[in-house]
């Protein structure tokens, strides 16, 4: 069942590379007494990932910071040396995004947000969201309907709810 507003994140941990070294960080340690906006996708280098979700938050770091978000975090169910490929590819770390991993996509499956799509290698992989997350509970989700989409989950969307 996907989570709902209202509904606490569920235990978990992150990952991030730190000097080349895998990094966990606890969800709750990163959410307590913060306000979070956070977004999932299917996968770093993927068209609509790159096109249009990660660049939708990167125009958006100002105008969300000025609406009381503490963070902006982008997952998604990929190893952390390609996370940080694609931050260092697409500057989402010097915008302002932290790109954190959900490494087996046991996070996304605790949240009800995994999906698979095995014959291009895609298994429990995150689906495209965005939310609000204030001291760990979701205050806000959106999640997009229709596949190749991001208007739903955009970070102009996002924005706008606050």
């Amino acid at each position: 069942m996907t989570i709902n507003v209202g509904q606490k994140l569920p235990d978990g941990v992150f990952m991030y590379l730190s000097d080349g070294v895998p990094t966990p960080i606890n969800v709750a340690d990163l959410t307590k007494g913060r306000k979070i906006a956070l977004f999932g996708l299917p996968g770093a280098f993927t068209s609509t990932c790159s096109s249009a979700h990660l660049p939708s938050f990167m125009r958006n770091v100002a105008a969300l910071k000025a609406k009381g978000v503490d963070e902006i975090v982008c997952m998604s169910v990929n190893d952390p040396w390609v996370m940080d490929a694609w931050d260092k590819s697409t500057g989402a770390g010097e915008a302002g995004i932290t790109m954190l991993t959900d490494p087996d996509g046991t996070l996304s499956t605790a949240m009800g947000l995994e999906f698979s799509a095995a014959p291009v290698g895609f298994v429990n992989r995150t689906r495209r969201f965005a939310a609000v997350v204030e001291d760990g509970v979701v205050t806000w989700l959106q999640e997009e309907i229709e596949r190749g989409v991001c208007e739903l989950s955009a970070g102009e969307t996002l924005l706008g709810a606050l």
